[in-house]
């Protein structure tokens, strides 16, 4: 990395993206082979893998090691936990999150994707989509993933066939359109095993005009992808100092959850409704002239109003819905299912409360996509849409058009364990 300078690094746009496919789809060889062909191994990494590779008689250097770090992935040549890897180019800098492709690390695949720009989802050339194919891409819509990156991999298997490409393009479009017609998927045929269409451009497919996967990620525009249009600020600690020279001083300090805030704005605080105006904006004690997602600041308001952490302040004609009625599709993440009337804690944005599940409205079964309805229960993995009574009113969006404030999650209250991940529709 010592070609960037430390102050560009920083100020570099970061992409985060996921990786998914079924077994044996080549995922860790991918990732293995973006870092290796951008040069983001160090020199005793590659010696490892090498000597590694050598000892277990394989004919070939084993790029699917430098993800797979866990002793049981790398015994099972399987995915199990969400290996995070970070590497960065001229243009921009990533960090990938490496999740499973079996049905039983759903949550995992949860957990590494809820936060990402994209979705890598590879698919086997010869076996085009598949079941889990459409339980990742049903997985990454839900969770609201801007873009997918369907990767045909494997094409030096089905000898570089243009039509075969076609084929699998066409079968995932028409899937893709029956979860989500809002879908953007941009197709690539690679080989992750040879480096084709990778890093470096294919010669072995020059019916294929678009541009690599690396190429692809370096220039996916994602400065849309965050709400730009309605301002939200979770109050997460009012900051008081104890000091003389402060004797007047209060300010609000939070991660900004939406849109662009401005000294001067005319803003409300939710759930109370009291309205002010923002006086200043200041970020490691100098004021700034706007604050956006997912800028941390401090805000300081003309007017003395009685807030606290779980608070929003918000700017605008469009405010959050202030509701303690929720329709929630839910990940379980727990070992113990989720029971209809059961209790949970919850947290949504800065604020914690506890809520009661009133009704299950259909499960969903992942591999078909079909909704199951007259259920009382959600086991581990399981995917639901659920109605969630809270003890306090929440100020929410809809998670699809915002992330942050349309998120939450179920806590179990002996536990403290998290045990859900939910989007509220």
């Amino acid at each position: 990395m010592s070609e960037f300078s430390n102050t560009g690094y920083l100020n570099m746009e970061l992409l985060r993206f996921t990786t998914a496919g079924s077994v044996d789809d080549g995922k860790s060889t991918l990732i293995g082979r973006l870092l290796h062909d951008s040069k983001s191994i160090f020199e005793d990494q590659m010696e490892a893998i090498v000597a590694t590779s050598e000892k277990r008689g394989e004919d070939h250097v084993n790029l699917a090691l430098l993800t797979d770090g866990l002793r049981a992935e790398r015994e099972q040549g399987i995915t199990i936990d969400v290996a995070y890897r970070y590497f960065a180019t001229p243009l921009r800098k990533f960090i990938i999150a490496d999740t499973p492709g079996h049905i039983q690390y759903t949550r995992n695949m949860v957990t590494g994707a809820s936060t990402a720009n994209a979705a890598i989802i590879l698919i086997d050339a010869r076996n085009g989509v598949v079941e889990q194919t459409r339980r990742h891409t049903y997985i990454a819509s839900l969770l609201g993933i801007p873009h997918i990156l369907a990767c045909v991999n494997k094409m030096d298997l089905v000898e570089w066939s243009q039509e075969r490409f076609d084929e699998i393009k066409k079968d995932f479009r028409e899937m893709a359109a029956k979860i989500d017609t809002a879908i953007d998927v941009h197709f690539l045929p690679i080989s992750a095993l040879m480096g084709d269409n990778v890093v470096d451009k294919s010669e072995k497919m020059p019916w294929y005009g678009g541009p690599t996967l690396l190429g692809l990620l370096e220039t996916l525009p994602i400065e849309n992808d965050l709400n730009r249009s309605e301002p939200r600020f979770p109050v997460q600690y009012v900051v008081r100092p104890m000091r003389e020279e402060f004797h007047d001083y209060r300010g609000y300090a939070g991660r900004v959850a939406g849109g662009v805030f401005r000294p001067g704005d005319a803003v409300k605080v939710m759930p109370s409704g009291q309205t002010s105006t923002l006086a200043a904006i200041e970020l490691s004690g100098e004021e700034k002239e706007a604050a956006f997602a997912p800028m941390s600041v401090t805000m300081r308001l003309t007017d003395d109003i009685d807030i606290s952490r779980g608070d929003m302040i918000v700017s605008g004609d469009c405010t959050p819905e202030v509701t303690q009625d929720l329709d929630v599709m839910v990940c379980w993440l727990g070992e113990k299912p989720l029971q209809l009337g059961g209790k949970y804690g919850l947290k949504h944005t800065t604020r914690d409360a506890r809520c009661i599940v009133k009704a299950i409205q259909y499960k969903v079964d992942i591999n078909t996509l079909d909704k199951i309805e007259d259920v009382d229960s959600v086991d581990l993995n399981g995917i639901a849409r659920v109605t969630l009574k809270t003890t306090v009113p929440l100020c929410v969006d809809p998670y699809k058009r915002n992330r942050d404030t349309g998120s939450l999650i179920l806590i179990e209250e002996g536990t403290n364990v998290t045990v859900g991940a939910g989007m509220i529709q």
